[in-house]
């Protein structure tokens, strides 16, 4: 049983990279060099290391919302060179918000028993808020540093981290 789990969520070309089809501006920027510190972390303890990876069909629903974004197989979805996945970690691709909707997540965790899950990408009110939901929802203890989330939007940002740690628990640090 490990103790603890990295999810990396989205930390991805069309989000991280100012020529991305929907670039998350310089504070998704700034949380790079962060996560790969905790990255670097976890691989050093040999603790788990999940990446969610947004993963679009090109004509998904979403894109009635949003600009076309991290098409499937594109170098919009591909995770950034900064934070590459080594042999043997896992990777999940999703379609909507949360990375538990319709992917192996929760499978995964249930195997892996985790004490507590730590929570980084972006973007903190979308992708990082509903999969912390979920995971609040099956009991796991999560942390999410506000040092590695970012937003589009400085209020939905703040607004989120209240409500991870108000209506979900989680610890926000």
């Amino acid at each position: 049983m490990a103790k603890r789990v990295l999810i990396i969520i989205d930390m991805l070309n069309d989000f991280i990279q100012s020529e991305g089809a929907l670039y998350c501006g310089a504070s998704a920027r700034d949380i790079v060099p962060f996560i790969r510190e905790r990255l670097a972390d976890y691989r050093r303890s040999d603790d788990p290391v999940i990446y969610l990876q947004d993963a679009h069909a090109p004509d998904d629903k979403e894109f009635e919302r949003f600009p076309q974004h991290c098409v499937a197989g594109t170098w919009g979805s591909r995770i950034i060179d900064e934070l590459a996945p080594r042999e043997g970690e896992t990777i999940i691709s999703k379609t909507r918000y949360s990375g538990f909707y319709g992917t192996d997540l929760d499978r995964i965790l249930s195997a892996i028993q985790p004490e507590k899950v730590e929570v980084v990408g972006v973007c903190t009110s979308i992708c990082v808020m509903d999969t912390v939901g979920g995971l609040a929802n099956r009991d796991y203890a999560v942390r999410v540093p506000e040092a590695g989330v970012a937003d589009f939007d400085a209020n939905f940002h703040d607004f989120a981290l209240n409500r991870m740690k108000q209506l979900y628990g989680a610890d926000i640090s």
